[in-house]
C-alpha cells in the first residue's frame, strides 16, 4: 500500500503528464492570416486581371432566404441591382485557401473574389478604396465577414491591389455590377506606394441611434460623451415627411479604435452600431 504522501505525488505527476500531453497535441493558433510559404504569391500578382462579370445561375446552397451565424440572422438579397454601400473591408488568405466557399467553389486567395453577407452568390461588384481611389472588380462567391463593423472580405490579391494588406482593413465603397449591363471602359488605378494626401480623406463614424426627437438624440450624445470621453455629433437629416436626428460617434481615427469603441458601447447596452463613412 502506498502512503498518503506517495499517493499525492502520483496525483501531481499524473496532472503534469496530462498537461504536457495537451501542450504537445494542442493545435498552434495563428494570430493573423496571411501568405503561407507553401502558397507563395505569383510573381506577377499585379497582372492578375479583375473578375469578368458573367451571367451565371445562382448557387442553390449559397442563397437561402436567411441564415444564422453566431446567433445573428442575416437576410440575402434576391439580386444586387442598385446595391451601393460604404464600409470596412477586411481580407482572408492561406488559412482558408482551398476550402469550400458558400457558393460551392473552392476559395483561391490569388483569385479576384470576395465574401459578402447579403449579395447573391455568385455576383460581381466594384470595390473602391476610398483613401487612394484604387478600384477593382471581384466575384462575390462566399459568405462573410462575420465580424463587427465589417462589410466585405476580400481575397488576398484583391486586398493587395487595393493597398490594404498591410493595415488589414480599409474604407471602401461596394457597388454591385449587373453582368447584363453594357460594360463601361474603366482604366485601372495604378499601384502607388506613396501614402495618399491627408486632405479629403474619408472619415469613419459609428452611428448609434436615430431619433425623431432632438431631445432623445441629445440625451444619448451626452451619455456617451460622459462615459466614453469621445466626440459625438448629431446629424440632422430632413425629408418631405420626417426629420431624423442621427447620433454618431466620431470621427474615429482607425478601424481598431472603432472596434474597441463598439465593445465599450456594447457594455453600455448600445448594440450593433452602424458604420458610416463620409
Amino acid at each position: 500500500m502506498y502512503s498518503s504522501s506517495t499517493k499525492w505525488w502520483f496525483a501531481v505527476l499524473a496532472v503534469i503528464v496530462l498537461l504536457l500531453g495537451a501542450c504537445s497535441s494542442a493545435p498552434k493558433i495563428t494570430q493573423r492570416d496571411g501568405v503561407s510559404r507553401h502558397l507563395p504569391p505569383p510573381e506577377d500578382i499585379a497582372g492578375i486581371p479583375d473578375a469578368t462579370p458573367t451571367i451565371e445561375p445562382l448557387s442553390n446552397y449559397g442563397n437561402p432566404e436567411s441564415y444564422v451565424v453566431f446567433g445573428k440572422r442575416y437576410h440575402t438579397l434576391k439580386d444586387g441591382q442598385g446595391y451601393n454601400e460604404r464600409g470596412i473591408a477586411s481580407w482572408y488568405g492561406s488559412k482558408f485557401h482551398g476550402r469550400r466557399t458558400s457558393s460551392g467553389e473552392p476559395y483561391d486567395m490569388y483569385a479576384m473574389t470576395a465574401a459578402h453577407k447579403s449579395l447573391p452568390l455568385p455576383s460581381y461588384a466594384r470595390i473602391t478604396n476610398l483613401r487612394n481611389n484604387r478600384s477593382i472588380v471581384v466575384k462575390v462567391n462566399d459568405r462573410g465577414p462575420f465580424h463587427d463593423n465589417r462589410l466585405i472580405d476580400l481575397s488576398y490579391t484583391a486586398a493587395w491591389k487595393l493597398g490594404i494588406i498591410g493595415e488589414g482593413t480599409g474604407l471602401v465603397e461596394v457597388s454591385a455590377i449587373d453582368p447584363a449591363a453594357p460594360k463601361p471602359q474603366v482604366t485601372p488605378a495604378p499601384i502607388i506606394t506613396e501614402p495618399p494626401s491627408p486632405r479629403g480623406l474619408p472619415e469613419l463614424f459609428l452611428q448609434v441611434g436615430a431619433f425623431g426627437s432632438p431631445n432623445n438624440a441629445d440625451r444619448l450624445k451626452q451619455r456617451i460623451e460622459e462615459q466614453l470621453q469621445v466626440s459625438v455629433l448629431i446629424e440632422k437629416t430632413m425629408s418631405s415627411a420626417d426629420t431624423v436626428f442621427r447620433v454618431q460617434v466620431g470621427p474615429i481615427a482607425s478601424v481598431e479604435l472603432a472596434d474597441h469603441l463598439t465593445q465599450r458601447l456594447d457594455r453600455m447596452g448600445i448594440n450593433n452600431p452602424h458604420v458610416v463613412i463620409r
